[in-house]
């Protein structure tokens, strides 16, 4: 019997551009790279859309209304048998919906989709859908909490997340972002790279941020994203008189360069599937303290690579960033060991996992 070859069509149903869009791209491409048959539907209009045409990587837009848009599942099915797709693999919640109406369609086809959250589900036909294959949890601790939420074990599998490790190997380190926000050169940055969700927990950052700006002259806070919670959260800051020591950058593009001008890096969450934002950090050298929540154990040695506080406890978390602001050598020790960490989340690692998935898949 012939070997059957890897056809793999991903499908995102969302417009924004967040870690799970991040992941998406990263295995397309690499699978581009390695010959293996490999397209993307995403939404009209959406970042994901646009950054699969600036890497030239094959992209179909299909409108998706929401998770039961029988009429997008229809036209996706149509797109997997006329260029013989085996595979379908869906990157988030309401792709994997879509996904289950599709075999309604193409029986043959293979379903995975993908968990990059720990939060308890209240669905569970979606995930235990005898239409799907396989859901890959991006961390043990989500594997685990889908376990407790009774979605067979059989049907999960941990492949973590990953990252490009040298993406911003040759980035510079300049002023320019200290010049455009008129921060001072003997000023700490403690900054953060998250979207305004609730599950990033913002109220603790800041909360945190006022009690250290409230013992430190020399530590101003940044935060990277976009979100739902912006306008909310800078009131916050404004409630706590933190208007000239917290800034707020927006959406950016430059995260090399942000990241190399910060001088701690802290994701206050008080969910987190694994938190690449962490791993991102960690590979330019830059000292991580983050929350005791979801997968970020997984990565952080506490204390080694990393330090790990309690969630939801600003208090402690402004401890752990005095503690870090006071000691040079300590932040320099921490970000050394976390960069030496951080080549066990080569996305390297995680394609060659999903590949062996799909071969797997073929075989059964």
């Amino acid at each position: 019997m012939e070997a059957q070859t890897i056809k793999v069509l991903h499908i995102d149903t969302e417009y924004t551009w967040r870690g799970g869009q991040q992941q998406a791209i990263y295995l397309h491409e690499a699978l581009s790279s390695e010959g293996i048959y490999s397209a993307l539907v995403c939404q009209p209009h959406s970042e994901l859309l646009l950054k699969c045409r600036s890497k030239n990587l094959k992209v179909i837009p299909v409108k998706m209304f929401n998770e039961l848009d029988i009429f997008a599942a229809v036209k996706i099915a149509r797109i997997c048998k006329r260029e013989n797709f085996n595979f379908l693999h869906c990157h988030s919640a309401h792709s994997l919906s879509i996904g289950i109406l599709i075999k309604l369609f193409i029986r043959d086809i293979k379903l995975i989709g993908v968990r990059r959250v720990d939060f308890h589900i209240r669905n569970k036909w979606k995930y235990n859908n005898k239409f799907v294959d396989k859901v890959v949890c991006i961390s043990d601790k989500i594997k685990k909490v889908l376990i407790q939420d009774a979605i067979l074990e059989e049907k999960l599998i941990t492949i973590k997340s990953g990252i490009d490790i040298n993406k911003f190997k040759d980035v510079i380190v300049n002023d320019k972002f200290r010049n455009e926000f008129n921060i001072d050169r003997n000023k700490l940055i403690v900054g953060t790279i998250a979207a305004f969700v609730g599950h990033k927990d913002y109220y603790n950052f800041v909360s945190a941020a006022s009690i250290v700006c409230s013992r430190k002259d020399n530590v101003v806070f940044v935060a990277v994203g976009d979100g739902e919670l912006l306008q909310e959260i800078k009131l916050r800051v404004h409630d706590y008189n933190l208007d000239e020591r917290f800034i707020f950058t927006g959406y950016r593009t430059d995260i090399g360069e942000i990241l190399k001008t910060f001088d701690v890096f802290v994701l206050a969450s008080k969910k987190e599937g694994l938190g690449t934002s962490i791993l991102d950090a960690q590979s330019t050298g830059l000292p991580v303290i983050a929350t005791n929540t979801g997968g970020i154990p997984e990565i952080i040695e506490d204390g080694v690579t990393g330090i790990i506080v309690e969630p939801r406890y600003p208090e402690v978390l402004a401890s752990a960033i005095i503690d870090l602001v006071e000691d040079d050598s300590k932040r320099n020790l921490i970000g050394l060991r976390g960069k030496e960490s951080v080549s066990k989340f080569d996305i390297k690692i995680t394609v060659a996992k999903n590949i062996e998935l799909y071969n797997n898949l073929l075989q059964e």
